[in-house]
């Protein structure tokens, strides 16, 4: 049982996280993660927004049923139906929470709500009392915390905590505040309150850069929940890293005087298995997690910790999960290995996804040599996880042809289930052009937001991962694919891409899907 004087960590990857621009997760994904965090330690997993959409809802569900151990909390506004979404989400839960949240500054009240800030109070009171009226643990945020006057903030948090809130939230919710003013100000606050049966809690954007600085003065000014997201990832420039807060509090245990229960060695593969599913690129020069942490290139450097790794390095790789030295896997290697070289990269798979990875696997190692873990988690990803997506379409078979100038053609083969489908067309290019085909063969032309292709390890026969946004009626949804040969990869995360799109679609009771043009 963790003591009244640790800090609790809320982390909210899978609600703030994935509000991210170009993060769609599905619930299986959803889940892989939460696993991890609750192997990670996390005390409260905010597992979504279930007013925001049903896929929401029962991705919240899902995880509040199967995963054990953390918090399992819902965010809601103060709307009643939005807190019954949320209470119906996690009440499956052995420790469920409902997040309430409203704000409190005046440009908000202002100009979002257009409420006064008696009706604010009202709205606080009526729905913190709903909310409690459900389950027995209750958090209330005041958004655009750091931007309220302090005199009303403070009536706020009064009036949540004597309708039930166990937890009350200030955040920095547009990365204005500065560390100083920000924890003379949680300071204020707290001290205008009063009440020490709630837990203090603080939730920073990082707009300035600051998110991390301005939690750690927070718990330096007695907050003792910090909500953070893997990597960083979040709204606009993303939240408070968790990673990098944990390891602050235990790396200066002396001078903060409290840390975290958290499992620190597994930091760097939940954040790998984070970059993963959501297709968001760790910066190598990401402190705690980047692959550069922990390299030294400058001689003096080098000398420095070959003498003694104190010289440059103020903490361990293996504190936080990072390996020092890697097993190389091949054509060789058995199922053993193979399968707690998964488990060390943070999968949970099942014996029956671990039986088809270890035979993709085996495939793969017979087009190369080596098999790096970024081949590994690829291989994962794209074709175990990424089969939680319902495959409308399924590639076949495809051959390309590039001429002088660029200009390529494509022939593109697809199945639906029921009747194989292709087409061929040109373009600029072999993506292009497969990309064209397989627009005449569906029949939609979503738009192509955004394409990217980078090869998961150093080596030339790397196993290249694409990864896809399009659009169409409104609908926005990513596609993976990865292969050792890139055009492969990128019409498979094309395909993945449209078939989420199509699945989007159909949720929200939108019909983009025509008759098929053409038939082999």
């Amino acid at each position: 049982m963790m003591s009244d004087d640790r800090v609790r960590v809320f982390d909210t990857t899978l609600r703030d996280g994935e509000q991210s621009p170009g993060i769609n997760l599905n619930s299986q994904e959803k889940l892989h993660i939460a696993y991890q965090l609750a192997a990670l330690g996390v005390d409260i997993i905010e597992a979504g927004f279930p007013a925001a959409s049903p896929g929401d809802a029962e991705a919240v569900r899902l995880i509040a049923e199967k995963v054990k151990g953390p918090i399992i909390a819902g965010l809601s506004r103060t709307r009643r139906e939005d807190i019954r979404a949320a209470f119906e989400s996690v009440k499956c839960g052995e420790r469920p929470r409902i997040h309430v949240f409203i704000a409190t500054s005046d440009i908000h009240m202002q100009y979002k709500l257009k409420m006064t800030r008696e009706e604010v109070l009202e709205e606080i009171r009526s729905a913190v009392s709903y909310a409690k009226s459900l389950v027995a643990d209750v958090e209330f945020s005041a958004e655009d915390g750091s931007r309220s006057d302090p005199e009303f903030l403070i009536e706020a948090f009064k009036v949540a905590a004597d309708c039930g809130a166990t937890t009350l939230n200030l955040p920095d919710t547009v990365g204005y505040a500065i560390p100083e003013e920000f924890g003379d100000f949680f300071s204020r606050v707290m001290k205008g309150v009063g009440r020490e049966d709630v837990i203090w809690s603080v939730h920073c954007h990082d707009d300035l850069g600051l998110a991390v600085a301005n939690s750690l003065v927070a718990v330096k000014a007695g907050a003792r929940q910090v909500e953070c997201t893997i990597n960083g990832i979040g709204e606009r420039a993303g939240n408070a890293s968790l990673e990098e807060i944990v390891m602050a509090l235990r790396t200066r245990k002396e001078y903060f005087g409290t840390e975290t229960d958290i499992n620190t060695t597994h930091l760097y593969p939940t954040s790998r298995l984070v970059s993963r599913l959501t297709g968001f690129a760790i910066p190598p020069n990401k402190a705690v997690v980047g692959d550069n942490a922990f390299s030294h290139e400058a001689g003096i450097h080098q000398h420095g910790v070959l003498c003694d790794k104190r010289t440059y390095e103020i903490m361990r790789p293996q504190d936080v999960g990072a390996p020092d030295t890697k097993l190389v896997l091949g054509k060789h290697s058995g199922r053993h290995a193979f399968s707690e070289r998964i488990k060390g990269l943070g999968y949970h798979l099942n014996e029956e996804e671990m039986a088809k990875a270890f035979v993709l696997f085996k495939d793969l190692c017979d087009k190369k040599g080596i098999v790096s873990d970024g081949d590994i988690e690829a291989l994962v990803v794209d074709e175990i996880l990424g089969g939680a997506t319902k495959r409308t379409f399924e590639l076949r078979d495809f051959m390309v042809n590039v001429g002088a100038g660029g200009r390529g053609s494509a022939t593109v083969v697809i199945s639906d289930g029921e009747r194989t489908v292709s087409d061929a067309a040109t373009g600029n290019g072999p993506v292009d052009a497969a990309y064209k085909a397989i627009k005449r063969i569906i029949n939609i032309e979503p738009e192509l937001v955004s394409y990217k292709i980078s090869a998961v390890s150093e080596r030339s026969d790397a196993v290249g991962e694409a990864v896809v946004v399009v659009k169409l009626k409104g609908v926005l949804a990513q596609g993976r694919g990865a292969s050792t040969d890139v055009i492969e990869a990128s019409i498979k995360a094309y395909l993945n891409a449209v078939n989420r799109l199509v699945q989007i679609a159909e949720a929200r009771g939108i019909n983009i899907l025509p008759q098929y043009v053409s038939t082999v």
